[in-house]
C-alpha cells in the first residue's frame, strides 16, 4: 500500500503514560525506520517528547481519544504538528491487524497511509466557551435536584406551598421558607407573606402553611437554601463570564437566534459545541438522508435492515430519531414554549392524527 506521509507518529494514550511509535521512510531507497518509546504523561516529560518529535521531523501526529487524558499531550503539541484525534472504536476495525501489535504502532500504521479520521477539535476559544456552557448545564441540574429536595422535605413536615404557589422560590416562596428557618410557624403570619396575586389566595394559603414544621425541617431547609443561593450566585458569575467570551460572536448568536425555536441559551450552546467557522465540516447534501434512493438488494442478497426474523428500523426513521434527539436536546434547559416544540414537530409533515394536520 502506497505510503502517503514519511515522517509520522501514533499515541497510545494513558493516564500515567504514553507510548509513542515513530515512523520514518529515508530517502533514497524508501527504507522504513520505526522507533517506540514511552513518556509519562507529565508537562515536563510532555514538552520532551513534542522535543524528541521535532528532532525526528515529524509533521503528522495521531492519537486516540482516551478519557480526557488526550487532552495536555493535544495541547502541547498543537502548534508544532498536524494532529488528528481518532475514535479508537474507528481504528480497530480496520481489516488487516494483529494481535500483538501495539495501539500506538498500529495508528502509525495507519496514519502512514492516509487511513484515520480525525475527530472535530474546536480551537481554544471555542473549548473555553464549552466549558462553562457544559458546567452551567450542570449548575442549573444542581439547582433542580435542591429544589426537589426541599419540595420532599417540606411535603414530609406537612407544609403544602407547592400546592398553592406556582413558583415555591419566587419572592412570596422565599419569604414564606425564611420565615420558617427563622422559626415563624404561625399560619397567618406566613400566609400574610405573599406579595401580588399569591395574596388572593390567602385562605389557602393559611391551610397550606399549617404542618409540623420542627427542627430536623427547619435544618434540613436552610441548607438546601444556601445550596441553591450559591449555584444562583455561581450561575450569575459564569453568565457574566460567558459574555465576555462570546463577544468575538455576537454575530453568530444573533444569527441562530432568527431560527424558529432557537433561543439565546440554545444558540450559545450551539456556538460552543460547534464553533462559528462551518468549513471545518463537509458539505452535506441536501435532503440525501431522507429521500436518497438506496440500491435494492438482490436476491439472496442479506439486507442491512434484516438480522434473523429480526426487522430493523429503517434509514428513514433512523435518520428522523436521531435528528429528533439532538434537536430536542439543544432544546432542553431552555424555555422554549410552543415555538420550541413547533420547530421540532416542523421538520417533518404532520401525521393525519396529529394536531394541526389538515
Amino acid at each position: 500500500m502506497e505510503r502517503l506521509i514519511e515522517r509520522c507518529c501514533g499515541l497510545d494514550v494513558h493516564k500515567a503514560t504514553v507510548s509513542v511509535c515513530v515512523r520514518v521512510t529515508q530517502r533514497p531507497g524508501g527504507e522504513l525506520k520505526r522507533e517506540v518509546r514511552t513518556f509519562a504523561t507529565t508537562t515536563p516529560e510532555l514538552l520532551a517528547l513534542r522535543e524528541w518529535l521535532s528532532e525526528q521531523r515529524v509533521t503528522h501526529v495521531a492519537m486516540e481519544t482516551t478519557g480526557v487524558y488526550w487532552k495536555p499531550i493535544y495541547y502541547v503539541l498543537e502548534d508544532g504538528f498536524e494532529l488528528l484525534l481518532v475514535n479508537p472504536a474507528h481504528f480497530k476495525q480496520v481489516p488487516g491487524r494483529k494481535t500483538d501489535v501495539a495501539d500506538c504502532v498500529w495508528l502509525a500504521q495507519l496514519l502512514e497511509h492516509g487511513l484515520l479520521r480525525s475527530s472535530f477539535v474546536p480551537p481554544a476559544p471555542i473549548r473555553e466557551l464549552r466549558d462553562l456552557t457544559r458546567y452551567r448545564k450542570s449548575l442549573t441540574e444542581e439547582r433542580t435536584r435542591a429544589a426537589n429536595r426541599l419540595h420532599k422535605v417540606l411535603q414530609d413536615a406537612g407544609i403544602k406551598l407547592s400546592s398553592v404557589a406556582t413558583d415555591m422560590l419566587g419572592v412570596s416562596g422565599r419569604s414564606m421558607l425564611t420565615a420558617l428557618v427563622a422559626g415563624t410557624t404561625d399560619p397567618a403570619l406566613l400566609a400574610d407573606l405573599a406579595c401580588g396575586q399569591l395574596r388572593k389566595k390567602l385562605p389557602e394559603l393559611r391551610q397550606a402553611l399549617t404542618g409540623r414544621f420542627g427542627p430536623h425541617h427547619r435544618f434540613m431547609v436552610s441548607r438546601l437554601l444556601a445550596d441553591i443561593d450559591y449555584v444562583e450566585e455561581a450561575g450569575a458569575e459564569l453568565s457574566r463570564r460567558m459574555e465576555e467570551l462570546l463577544a468575538p460572536f455576537a454575530a453568530a448568536v444573533e444569527r441562530l437566534i432568527t431560527i424558529p425555536g432557537v433561543q439565546r441559551r440554545t444558540a450559545e450552546v450551539m456556538v460552543a459545541e460547534i464553533g462559528a467557522d462551518m468549513s471545518r465540516f463537509p458539505r452535506a447534501m441536501p435532503g440525501r438522508c431522507l429521500t436518497a434512493k438506496r440500491r435494492q438488494p438482490t436476491s439472496g442478497e442479506p439486507q442491512n435492515y434484516a438480522s434473523s426474523s429480526k426487522k430493523r428500523a429503517s434509514l428513514t426513521s433512523l435518520s428522523w430519531s436521531i435528528g429528533l434527539r439532538m434537536r430536542l436536546k439543544l432544546l432542553a434547559g431552555s424555555s422554549q414554549g410552543r415555538s420550541g416544540w413547533a420547530a421540532v414537530i416542523g421538520g417533518r409533515p404532520r401525521l393525519p392524527s396529529e394536531p394541526g394536520s389538515t
